[in-house]
Formats: structure tokens, sequence, C-alpha cells
């Protein structure tokens, strides 16, 4: 795979023009495939995005450990990015032309600890979608050992852009 397309500088980022002018699995389509910025925050957390598919959305990275807390261990906060990035955009392969979403709530269950330097894969599957709000479920999970790391839920709100 070649080297993601991380944001660096506001100019990067693309406009609401760009994103209102596509369905939002053109959107994620156009970031997968590098005509499109990945979040600035990818390159800080040490991810980016792996797979793009209807409904399905799946990043990859590893905590380093400039990611960790006080003690030593993957913050939680990593998980939860991870868990928030992974399942709205798969909201968001959902949303159609001239709409965008928003994370209305999610929760993050961790299951163990994540040792930093372990590659994972953070996976977003949609439950349901409507006119207003979409629901997706996400897993933290071991590339080489497929381990289960966290789980978490998402509702996101669906707005019209125009």
């Amino acid at each position: 795979m070649t080297e993601p397309f991380i944001a660096t500088k506001h100019e990067d980022v693309a406009t609401r023009e760009v994103l209102l002018s596509q369905s939002g699995y053109d959107f994620m389509r156009g970031m997968l495939e590098g005509r499109i910025a990945h979040p600035a925050i990818a390159g800080t957390l040490g991810y980016h995005l792996h797979l793009v598919e209807e409904g399905r959305v799946i990043f990859r990275g590893a905590p380093a450990f400039a990611h960790t807390n006080p003690v030593g261990a993957v913050h939680g906060g990593w998980y939860g990015t991870l868990l928030d990035s992974c399942m709205a955009c798969a909201v968001m392969t959902m949303v159609p032309k001239g709409q965008f979403y928003t994370t209305l709530e999610y929760r993050v269950n961790i299951t163990r600890a994540l040792p930093p330097g372990t590659e994972i894969d953070a996976e977003g599957i949609i439950q349901h979608i409507g006119r207003t709000t979409g629901v997706a479920r996400g897993e933290i999970r071991g590339v080489a050992d497929g381990k289960l790391y966290a789980t978490g839920s998402t509702t996101c709100l669906i707005m019209d852009g125009r």
C-alpha cells in the first residue's frame, strides 16, 4: 500500500463543497484512493483507512508509546478515537449526496490491554441507516492474532447540507 495522504495543513482538508458534491461512499473511496486527505488526527494517532465498502470501514494502525497514559498503558482515548472513526465512517458510506453526518454518541468497551506497537484493525459495520440517524457497531482486533481488544457502538445524526 502507498503512504496515505494525511492532512498536515488546513488547505489539505476537503471543502464543504467537495463533501456535499458526492455520496458518503464516494467521499470515503476518495480518501482510500488518496484523492481526499485523511484527517490530521490519523497522523497524530498512527492509523489510516484500510478498507471501504458500503456499510463497512476498516482503519488499520498501531498505538505508540506517545499514546500511553501515566502508567504506560494505551490511553482509553486512543481506543475511543479509532472506534469513533471506523463506526462513524461506516455510517458515512451510506449517506446520500448532499448530506453529511456527525456523531451523536458513542460507547466504548475495552476488553483487554493493547500493547503499544500492536497492529490492529478497527472495523465499523452499519446496523441501521435512516433519514436522520445511522447506527453502527465496531471492534478493535489484533491483525496478527485476531484478539478482541475493544468493542463499541454509535449513533450518528444525518443532516442535509443545503
